[in-house]
């Protein structure tokens, strides 16, 4: 029985360390069409976002572009490489674009026995109550400009800090065993890490094809699911991001194309029910990933719409930059491969081991401030807790 992923990943950290090389790099759920991506050893660095038509693999993140100065680490962090390994039907392919074979170190690590976990505990401070009448104020805010006709939709967020005693690895792996995301990442470097276990796919396209999956609306893990798919507010939030999305994509899709086959579907994810839709559009050859990424991100279920006025308005309510919070993490490669989540639970961990979880909530005519704050909380419990 082949190895998991997670497994391997301690494997090739511990190895890299060894002999010196950068850390492995990867991403664990749904991914490429496989069940784990991960770089054996990648350099991540500030400012190297997905080439347009790429002939290796990028991996990396793009953090919100809003405030985007003040945020902790790079506002963009990218690495290339000619090979992956891919898991797949449970079993482990390695794929190189220069047809190179699989090196020693790399398949021994396919079979090897995982090393022993290097300790790690995350202490999590409780949100102030400074920090909630924040959040509840840019709640009202945002209320008022929908009431005004400024926007129609924004997604208003808060943080909740911590620190990290020992290996970010170990947490991302208790976190990710855990909760089983459905597009998990763990990226290093020594700009710091990043832990993500988000459940949203914010654009996946092979070849001419181009899916965006955007997730509104929420309710806790204890509600029916069945009343989400009934609020008039999660339906109403959820089908107003579906259209900004078609707008995007309809930016550089082929006349025609955009199309919706998944509209308002009930999804369970750590500690909560979401509301999940599909848009698909057609793609031109020569749209590469700078006019795919111009037309669409940040991504539409963590801004509003319109988008434009949203961020804008963003940018002065919140009082603290969201970072690589809902910017995307995921993977670029050859032949117009691209997979990207929206960076949504997800956790930056500084070089001295402090932490940061954004978490928050789309804001409509309907929203009540106490229970969106709830919703922070909801979503940020399956990671917090651990």
């Amino acid at each position: 029985m082949s190895p998991s992923a997670l497994d391997v990943l301690a494997t090739l950290h511990r190895r890299t360390r060894e002999a010196g090389l950068a850390p492995p790099a990867a991403l664990i759920g749904s991914w490429l069409d496989a069940d784990a991506v991960i770089a054996p050893s990648l350099e991540l660095v500030a400012g190297l976002a997905p080439p347009d038509h790429p002939d290796r693999f990028w991996i990396g993140y793009l953090g919100f572009p809003v405030n985007a100065a003040s945020a902790a680490l790079p506002a963009a962090v990218g690495g290339l490489t000619d090979a992956v390994l891919l898991l797949r039907d449970g079993q482990w392919h390695y794929t190189d674009v220069t047809g190179a074979r699989c090196p020693d170190w790399v398949s021994d690590a396919l079979t090897a026995t995982a090393p022993h976990r290097e300790p790690a505990r995350a202490h999590w401070v409780e949100p102030s109550d400074r920090r909630r009448a924040d959040h509840g104020r840019a709640v009202a805010d945002a209320l008022a400009a929908i009431g005004a006709g400024e926007i129609y939709q924004v997604c208003v967020c808060t943080r909740i800090d911590g620190h990290l005693d020992g290996a970010p690895l170990t947490f991302f792996s208790d976190v990710a065993a855990a909760t089983a995301p459905r597009k998990s990442a763990f990226l290093q470097g020594d700009w710091g890490t990043v832990a993500s276990f988000s459940p949203e796919s914010f654009l996946r396209r092979r070849g001419g094809a181009v899916t965006s999956s955007p997730i509104k609306g929420t309710a806790p893990a204890t509600a029916d699911p069945g009343g989400l798919a009934t609020s008039v507010k999660d339906v109403a939030e959820n089908v107003m991001i579906v259209d900004l999305v078609r707008n995007d994509l309809g930016r550089v899709a082929t006349v025609g194309s955009v199309t919706v086959p998944e509209l308002l579907t009930v999804i369970g994810a750590p500690g909560v029910w979401h509301l999940v839709s599909t848009v698909r559009a057609e793609l031109d050859a020569a749209v590469g990933n700078d006019a795919l990424l111009d037309a669409c991100f940040p991504p539409a279920s963590v801004t509003g719409t319109p988008k434009i006025a949203a961020a804008g308005l963003i940018g002065e309510w919140e009082q603290l930059p969201r970072g690589v919070y809902c910017g995307a993490v995921g993977i670029a490669g050859p032949d117009d491969e691209l997979d990207l989540s929206v960076a949504i639970r997800t956790v930056e961990i500084d070089p001295d081991g402090a932490m940061r979880l954004g978490v928050g909530g789309g804001i409509t005519t309907d929203s009540d401030p106490a229970r969106e704050w709830q919703e922070c909380l909801d979503k940020a419990a399956a990671i917090v807790g651990r």
